[in-house]
């Protein structure tokens, strides 16, 4: 089962072309034919109108499960490094149970920020921007092609850099970004505050 994490800011859809491309792509990859979208503004509950919305679609040859909800994000203030060099998360699987054990290294951090071959890649939820000098890179190593991560690329407004262990200091700031969390959202900690295991 694979899942889309849709954002839907005040009624209106977020970046939806990027999701149904990534369906249409993952199903390819599959080999079956992506279902077609219904319209999400059409079943977002009123009392969800007017709000940051996270709509969560569950999926394989068709829509399994929609869920609206409210979102808030939550404040990341410290991020702790993990190795995990057998995790393949190239597809967005609704079985996240990989990723959602590596948080039980975090100890007293907030996240984990995922190593492979010494290389940084994403968060367990999120892809990551650095700040340098009020230039934003995100590294070349990612798990998953976000589809905010592509946007903010083709905008030109993050570059793809090689960021690893031996060089992530050189940053001020990490971002977290993903469909619901954007640059300037202010999801994000001093380099200073991410820790090695």
């Amino acid at each position: 089962m694979f899942l889309e994490t849709i954002c839907i800011k005040n009624g209106v859809v977020q970046n939806l072309d990027a999701h149904i491309i990534r369906m249409e792509q993952t199903a390819a990859c599959f080999g079956f034919p992506a279902p077609i979208l219904p319209c999400l503004k059409s079943m977002l509950p009123k009392s969800l109108s007017y709000t940051n919305v996270k709509c969560k679609i569950e999926y394989e040859k068709s829509i399994q499960n929609i869920e609206f909800m409210a979102y808030t994000p939550k404040l990341i203030c410290s991020l702790r490094l993990v190795e995990a060099n057998d995790i393949n998360y190239s597809f967005k699987f609704s079985n996240r149970s990989e990723l959602n054990a590596l948080n039980n290294e975090k100890e007293e951090c907030d996240e984990v920020l995922i190593i492979q071959n010494g290389c940084i890649t994403d968060t367990t939820y999120s892809n990551v921007v650095f700040q340098k000098n009020n230039k934003f890179f995100t590294p070349k190593t990612y798990l998953l092609n976000g589809t905010k991560r592509q946007k903010l690329l083709r905008k030109s407004i993050i570059h793809e850099a090689g960021i690893t262990v031996d060089n992530l200091y050189e940053f001020e700031h990490v971002h977290l970004i993903n469909s619901m969390l954007d640059i300037e959202d202010g999801i994000k900690c001093p380099v200073l505050n991410i820790f090695s295991v």
